[in-house]
């Protein structure tokens, strides 16, 4: 069992910057790749970014790319989200997940929900314009 808390969200205005926190615990944190997801009001559950047990190698899905980046401190079992040049159109909650991929490639970093084996509770980025 893994234990992922979410935390940094909060109300900005476009433009501004936020850092999203994702802290776990209960299991090998560098047998998961790790994985942001968004869901705003009324919409499905989307992708956002990954990163593969290595660190190597992050994607991103087109919308932020140049904007989102996505880290990772194994030491600290935390994986990170940092969003620059905020939109109105980015409020949405966010929440990490981990997918173990120990039997694949170190630098395996998957985009669909159903791969991931743990979610945090997520947290909430509204954006005003």
């Amino acid at each position: 069992q893994v234990q992922l808390v979410d935390s940094g969200g909060g109300l900005v205005q476009a433009g501004d910057s936020l850092r999203l926190s994702c802290a776990a615990s209960g299991r090998t944190f560098s047998d998961y790749a790790m994985g942001w997801f968004c869901q705003a009001p009324g919409k499905e559950r989307e992708f956002v970014a990954a990163i593969s047990r290595s660190g190597v190698g992050p994607r991103y899905t087109d919308a932020v790319k140049g904007r989102f980046t996505i880290s990772r401190d194994n030491a600290k079992n935390t994986v990170y989200l940092q969003i620059n040049s905020l939109k109105p159109e980015d409020t949405a909650v966010y929440s990490c997940a981990a997918a173990r991929t120990v039997y694949r490639s170190s630098y395996y970093a998957p985009s669909t929900p159903d791969e991931y084996n743990y979610w945090g509770q997520g947290t909430q980025v509204t954006v005003s314009s």
